[in-house]
């Protein structure tokens, strides 16, 4: 691959729209890479770094907003939406979850160009994308859905992950219960606190792996939680 050429992500289950990226965008000075799914593209999508994405929407196993989502949890990368849904819901549900741009399908390919020129221009000086969040001992790959004490890998559950995800990306800060409740299980629970209370519980033994290692999570009572800003 040429140095000059930039990196773009294709992701999209439809074989012949694939097809007609990699022709159209080689000729105009991409490199291609491509994922049928939308996990395939997450993981492509940390491993390969590339400069810009080209998302579907109506992906086989997994909801392209719910893709766009996991993506703007740790990179800025300008993401292009492509799809057939057409109304503005759809169009405002994938700007206001982080999508750069929306184009829909059929489209044209020279609007396509500019607009991923724009999106390119637009994103110069962007802080590269962190797929590692750290506090002293404790590591979480958020691509990667793992954690890490001093080294050592850490099992937890999906909820589990889910909060030290959200405790890490805003360590040193108090995240309120009704913050944490939201984030992870919705709107409509932000007030089973006791089911927050029983998890954070879990999580907090999981993470001291040793009695020097200090213990990560604080209580703010009757406020929320805060992990601890080590570094």
């Amino acid at each position: 691959m040429k140095d000059s050429l930039r990196k773009v992500l294709v992701i999209d289950d439809e074989n012949a729209i694939r097809k007609l990226l990699r022709v159209s965008l080689e000729a105009n000075a991409y490199h291609v890479d491509e994922a049928s799914s939308g996990q395939e593209g997450l993981a492509m999508a940390a491993s390969l770094r590339p400069e810009i994405i080209l998302l579907d929407l109506g992906l086989p196993d997994k909801n392209g907003l719910l893709v766009l989502k996991e993506i703007r949890e740790w990179s800025q990368v300008p993401v292009i939406v492509l799809t057939v849904q057409n109304s503005d819901e759809d169009k405002i549900a994938a700007l206001d979850g982080g999508a750069d741009d929306y184009v829909t399908k059929p489209f044209s390919v020279p609007e396509l160009l500019v607009r991923m020129r724009v999106a390119l221009r637009h994103s110069s000086g962007v802080v590269a994308s962190k797929t590692e969040l750290r506090s002293g001992p404790l590591v979480v790959d958020i691509p990667g859905h793992t954690v890490l004490v001093d080294g050592e890998m850490i099992k937890l559950t999906a909820t589990e992950f889910n909060i030290v995800k959200v405790l890490i990306k805003y360590k040193g800060k108090v995240v309120t219960h009704r913050m944490l409740l939201n984030e992870i299980w919705g709107p409509n629970s932000v007030e089973h606190t006791h089911y927050l209370r029983v998890y954070v519980g879990a999580v907090r033994k999981k993470l001291k792996t040793r009695e020097d290692i200090p213990d990560l999570i604080e209580t703010e009572a009757g406020v929320g939680y805060r992990l601890l800003d080590l570094d």
